[in-house]
This record gives structure tokens, sequence and C-alpha cells, in this order.
């Protein structure tokens, strides 16, 4: 989908496939550091990654990481993933240690007895993601919307997105038509009318503002806060201090790269993630790119998350949160 304005449709879809769904600081991560003459663990951190995860996907090309890492004898390996569930899944049953999700697949996740831990957060951008209406649309509010038909992915920050905006606007989750779809189908299914509304985070939510003229209905902005996770298996944080502080300061690096250098990232991103340079630095300019250690107030917020999909049934059992961080 994502292309040139002269490209064909089928080249934007194709490439919004091969982006894939979901979707980034100074961070003080509170991670105790073995001692560098200590051995480790492993000598190999497995990271998963999206190429709509901006930091970790200039933290590969650029392989400041594998310097820093090389004098431990360690190697890295990248697994890229179409979205957060898959990416999480391939946690659980051990074939990476690492990746970067935003709010919401945790908590389903969790719900589903996936092992991880809660590592770093990525402070809030509530503007990276939105409602989108098409461009001549007569919906004026979110309130307006019910008995409308909002598409969006099942399980992502969106579905978060769209009950908190409900919510906010005084309508329940059943007042509206759920479609669930990833956000290729999504937008083929808005640019033919299919749908009222489409919920969509960054890139794609400035590609179609850009390509075919969306309209933001809503932002996250007094909804949500939109915070994307570090999450690492619970075995490899528990075992492997020493990588996880060097790799955590890498990512802060590169966010602080990111921010300074905002033109240069969209540039180097844009051959990587098919999208022009333009609409990437839109979509950059609304993350933050700041991360911090996980701490209490942001495990009582994706608490808050875990216990309205539980209410609406979207998750099986209730939750702890707090469960999921290292002790």
């Amino acid at each position: 989908m994502l292309q040139n304005k002269n490209n064909t449709y089928g080249t934007r879809r194709r490439t919004l496939v091969r982006l894939g769904a979901i979707a980034l600081g100074a961070l003080a991560v509170a991670i105790g550091a073995a001692p560098l003459a200590q051995a480790q663990e492993t000598k190999l951190l497995r990271i998963g990654y999206q190429k709509a995860a901006n930091t970790l996907v200039l933290l590969k090309a650029h392989g400041a990481l594998e310097k820093r890492l090389q004098p431990l004898g360690v190697e890295v390996k990248w697994a890229e993933f179409a979205a957060g569930p898959q990416l999480l899944e391939a946690l659980n049953v051990g074939s990476v240690d690492f990746g970067y999700v935003g709010e919401a697949p945790p908590v389903f996740a969790q719900a589903a007895g996936a092992d991880f831990v809660y590592t770093a957060y990525e402070i809030p951008t509530p503007d990276a993601e939105g409602l989108l209406v098409p461009k001549n649309s007569t919906l004026k509010s979110v309130a307006e919307l019910k008995g409308k038909k909002i598409a969006f992915n099942k399980g992502s920050d969106v579905h978060w997105l769209v009950v908190a905006l409900l919510k906010k606007a005084g309508l329940s989750y059943s007042d509206i038509q759920p479609v669930y779809l990833a956000p290729a189908d999504a937008r083929a299914a808005f640019e033919k009318g299919a749908v009222d509304a489409w919920a969509i985070w960054d890139p794609f939510q400035a590609a179609a503002e850009k390509q075919i003229g969306a309209r933001r209905l809503a932002t996250g902005v007094g909804a949500v806060s939109h915070h994307q996770f570090f999450l690492s298996a619970r075995a490899f944080a528990a075992k492997n201090a020493q990588i996880e502080k060097i790799l955590l300061e890498e990512i802060t690096r590169e966010g602080e790269w990111v921010r300074t250098h905002t033109a240069q990232a969209a540039a180097q991103l844009s051959p990587i993630q098919g999208l022009d340079a333009d609409i990437i630095e839109t979509g950059l300019k609304r993350y933050a790119h700041v991360y911090k250690p996980v701490d209490a107030g942001v495990l009582a917020e994706q608490q808050k998350i875990a216990d309205a999909f539980y209410e609406l049934k979207l998750i099986p059992k209730q939750l702890k949160v707090s469960d999921a961080v290292l002790k």
C-alpha cells in the first residue's frame, strides 16, 4: 500500500503487508549490572523486531550493539516479525530473548501464559495513533460512531484506543461494530468504504493522511498513554543483566540520535520500510524515542488495560500485571 502517489494500489498494499501490524530517549535503566569480567550465561542475544519499530531497525542497521557486545564474545541475531503477537509467541517458546511491542499485546500474551518480563518502556506517545475517517466523511465526533463499523487490529494497541475513546465519548464497546483486520486489509476496507472508521498507528496513520487524505477523527491524546515496551524472556533477563544493560544503553543512544537527526533517520528508514521519507518523518515526530525503566506507575496503567479487557471478555482471566516483572 505504501508508495509514491503514482505507484499502483497493489504496490501500496504489498508494502503494508511487509510492514505488518503494529506497531520509538534518555533511559535511566535500573538493571543491576554484573561486572564485565563476570562470565555471561549466554553467548547469543536474539532480538525480535518489526519493520515499524524504528529504534531497533536503526540499531540493527548501524551495528553499534554488535560492537559493544563483541568484547564479551556475544553474538547478536535479529528476527523480523509481522506484528507484536507473533513476536511474543516467539519470546514465549524460546525463539527470541528480547523484543519491542506496544501496550496491549503484552496483556493478551500474559493472559495466554507467556513467561516474559517488562524491561523498559517508551514515555507516552498518544499522538502516534488515531481514529481515521475518509476525507469526505460527515462524521465529526466519536459519539457519532454508534452503530458504525470500525476496523482495527485485534489485540493491538488500537484495540485499547477504541475501547478508551468510546468510553470517553459515553459509548460502550457493544455500541459499535468492530471489524478485526490487520493494517493491509483494514486500509483496503477503509478505501472501499466497507468500514466507517479505522483505528491505526504510525507510520500507517501518516501514510493514510498523506496518500488518501484520511482525516483524524480523534487521536490517543487525552484517552490513552500509548506506551511501547521492551520485553525480555524471564529466564534470559534473570541470567544476563550485563547484556541487557548494554542493550538498553545502545537503544537509548539510538533514540537520542533519532530525536536529533529525525530527517536523516527517516531517509535511512525509507528503503527499509518502503515508505516515502516525509511520511516516516511525520510518524517519527509523533513518537518520543525516550525510554525509561519500568516502574509502578506504568505497571498500574497496564493493569487498567488488563482489567478493562477482562471486563469486556477479551481475555479469559484476570491478570496481575506486576507478576511480569523480574523480582
